[in-house]
């Protein structure tokens, strides 16, 4: 599997407190079902697809459209999720989004993982979605799941400021990091610079060539090609073959000097491919001026496409119990309460061995007595 988003508008506010028990009663439960039914392999699956992470999100109470819904569920997975159950949740929100490595290196023993490869995979995606996809988003939630095993996930948001949407992206272990890694992307559709399409082998060929070059040669390339757009990028953005573009979004804005002096620091490196040179720092001023350079003196472009499909409304699991803002109706208290034992009974007709069934009830036990 490989990356999903989600878009949602910006919420204001926050959970308020009494909700936030229900809320880790019904992902307790939830979490519970599924470890007896598929165990935590399957569970990563699930909250690495955009649109489960999303009708988790509605069950637990969450606002059926809230960008806050990601920052909430990680907080309650990392609250409720205990070590014996196979599955951890780094990172987080603002600060805790860079905690990643050293909660990689925290895990216990029975975590046979390898940090190194988790936190080199933790990196490149984050690198990825705001830099090979220059979509208007800015990073600020990226939060990595662990199983046992060493299997992963990884949940991250950014934020447009410009449109008030935030913008989820999901990877489950793709089979490459810069090539279609996209499996599932569910929110609206808007335009981007994008070399990660399946189609853009030249482009991307053409780009670790360009960082193969003397940096100097490479700056002068970045100036005639802006020089080329002149007075006129309103001209040349409407004019090209593929439509409107909004420039916010993509490759026109100028880059400044330090952007130049990171591109001919970056060059001097003489990364080997496009993986290395996200890891010796290319961020997107860099993208911006390469991309720029590709389209206007080489003629490879990124291509315009936002990787964004909807297979079905990810959404309509906010009738399960309401949520916090009243949307689409006012938590049903009642209703989650009968949600929690009807996965009570789920696990207690399971087919498992005795222990490992008086360890879920315990857990649903001690839930269903939280206030």
């Amino acid at each position: 599997m490989g990356l999903g988003a989600a878009d949602l508008p910006l919420h204001w506010g926050k959970v308020p407190p009494w909700l936030i028990p229900i809320m880790k009663r019904m992902a307790r439960a939830v979490i519970d079902a599924m470890l007896i039914e598929w165990g935590e392999e399957e569970l990563l699956e699930r909250l690495g697809n955009p649109f489960w992470f999303q009708g988790f999100s509605n069950i637990i109470g969450m606002d059926w459209d809230s960008s806050g819904s990601t920052t909430v569920v990680i907080h309650i997975l990392k609250q409720v999720l205990e070590p014996g159950d196979g599955l951890a949740v780094l990172g987080g929100k603002g600060e805790w989004a860079t905690a990643v490595p050293t909660e990689l290196r925290g895990l216990g023993g029975e975590f046979d993982v390898d940090a190194d490869a988790l936190e080199r995979a933790s990196r490149l995606a984050a690198k990825v979605d705001s830099t090979l996809l220059l979509d208007g988003h800015q990073i600020y939630i990226h939060s990595m799941l662990v199983t046992r095993r060493g299997r992963w996930a990884i949940i991250q948001q950014g934020m447009n400021v410009a449109t008030g949407f935030a913008r989820r992206y999901h990877w489950v272990e793709p089979g490459s990091f810069v090539n279609e890694p996209h499996s599932a992307v569910a929110g609206v559709r808007g335009r981007a610079a994008n070399v990660i399409e399946a189609g853009q082998e030249g482009t991307r060929k053409l780009l670790i060539d360009l960082l193969n070059e003397d940096p100097r040669k490479l700056v002068r390339e970045y100036r005639v090609a802006r020089s080329m757009l002149g007075g006129g990028i309103d001209a040349w953005l409407y004019g090209r073959s593929f439509g409107a573009v909004s420039r916010d979004l993509v490759y026109y804005q100028p880059v400044r000097n330090r952007g130049l002096r990171s591109l001919e620091a970056l060059a001097a490196r003489r990364p080997e491919s496009l993986e290395e040179a996200l890891l010796m720092g290319m961020g997107p001023a860099v993208s911006r001026a390469l991309f720029l350079v590709a389209d206007l003196i080489y003629g490879k472009p990124p291509s315009p496409n936002d990787p964004v499909t909807h297979p079905y409304d990810p959404f309509k699991y906010a009738y399960a119990i309401g949520g916090k803002d009243g949307v689409p109706y006012p938590i049903d208290r009642r209703t989650a309460d009968e949600v929690i034992a009807t996965l009570r009974s789920i696990v207690e007709n399971a087919k498992l061995e005795e222990k490992y069934r008086r360890r879920a009830l315990g857990s649903l036990a001690r839930l269903s007595g939280s206030s």
